[in-house]
């Protein structure tokens, strides 16, 4: 079922001030899948995270988890669907004088599991996120994305059937970063457990999520799946976003004229691996010469670019750019700056 945003908006009062953080907004994000939510600081994702437990209370509209409308709770009812509902954070809250087992025992304890429950459920969530051998340790004797490990055993103690993450790896080297969406993306497979994630990183998306939305002043601009948006980003905002595999700079000893053109092909999908420069050779009496080139792989998609630079005469280069427009799969593409 899913999460659902109808007409949700949130407006803070600041010294006698409203801000409208969040715009009103509707969102659909689907049983079993990562959604990720990026934006810059001060674009409304954490608001909209924060919404989806009711640990803000909208302004507008209805939240509805899984078929339960959250705002038509009461707050005894609020309380037992939250522990279907787990969080992670930026900067851990792992209770510092406590042992890792204790942290874990800590949540169990308040959704009255007993202590022979507590134990077998610690050690099933420790070997999930591979801490097996940390169950005495305490959080200042860990490093960054072991906290953050206990933090997921934490989230996943009441076996949720949504997981919000909060800026989860922005505190994270970028080793660490991999191994834990890597951790996230397996527990979404093996749990089927919808995982919403929050970020300022374009490298997260890409690394972790099926769909996203991407955020500017309080409200969602642009939603597609992660691939359509590195390959087609329609908003300025996002095309900023993704400008880094966008990011082709012709050499400064080449004049472009009517008969020396540089053009950028993009290859979609499975033909981002094909070699359609012999083709070119081949059906086009031009000299084309490679300037530049890379493959992206986004879901496990690849996403492929070539920067050639064309000399001929204009009608046949004008030719090369109708065989591209009317190939499938291929396209000119347009450098973001």
């Amino acid at each position: 079922m899913g999460i659902e945003l109808k007409d949700v908006s949130k407006t803070f009062e600041v010294k006698g001030r409203k801000v409208e953080a969040l715009k009103p907004t509707d969102l659909i994000i689907n049983d079993g899948e990562i959604f990720g939510l990026i934006g810059f600081s001060g674009a409304g994702k954490s608001t909209l995270l924060r919404l989806i437990n009711l640990l803000e209370r909208p302004t507008t509209g209805s939240i509805t988890v899984n078929g339960v409308a959250l705002d038509r709770l009461s707050e005894k009812e609020l309380r037992i669907k939250r522990q279907k509902i787990g969080m992670i954070f930026q900067q851990f809250n792992l209770i510092e004088s406590k042992t890792v087992y204790e942290n874990i025992e800590f949540v169990l304890k308040a959704s009255k599991f007993d202590r022979h429950q507590v134990k077998s459920r610690v050690a099933e969530l420790l070997e999930l996120v591979g801490l097996s051998d940390k169950v005495h340790s305490f959080p200042g004797n860990l490093s960054g994305g072991q906290k953050q490990r206990v933090g997921i055993a934490r989230a996943l103690a009441n076996d949720p059937e949504v997981l919000l993450c909060d800026e989860a790896t922005s505190a994270l080297d970028p080793d660490t970063t991999k191994n834990i969406l890597k951790l996230l993306r397996k527990i979404n497979k093996n749990l089927g457990i919808t995982i919403v994630l929050i970020t300022h990183e374009m490298e997260v998306i890409k690394e972790v999520a099926d769909r996203v939305g991407v955020m500017s002043d309080g409200e969602i601009i642009e939603t597609n799946d992660v691939y359509n948006i590195f390959s087609h980003p329609e908003h300025k905002v996002t095309q900023g976003f993704v400008q880094d595999i966008y990011d082709f700079v012709i050499p400064p000893h080449i004049v472009e004229t009517d008969q020396s053109r540089v053009i950028t092909i993009k290859f979609l999908n499975e033909n981002a691996e094909a070699n359609y420069v012999n083709q070119l050779y081949r059906h086009f009496d031009l000299e084309i010469s490679i300037l530049n080139g890379r493959i992206e792989y986004i879901n496990d998609m690849p996403l492929g670019f070539l920067m050639l630079h064309v000399q001929g005469g204009s009608g046949e280069i004008g030719k090369l750019k109708r065989f591209i427009e009317e190939s499938k799969g291929i396209e000119e593409a347009e450098i973001y700056e």
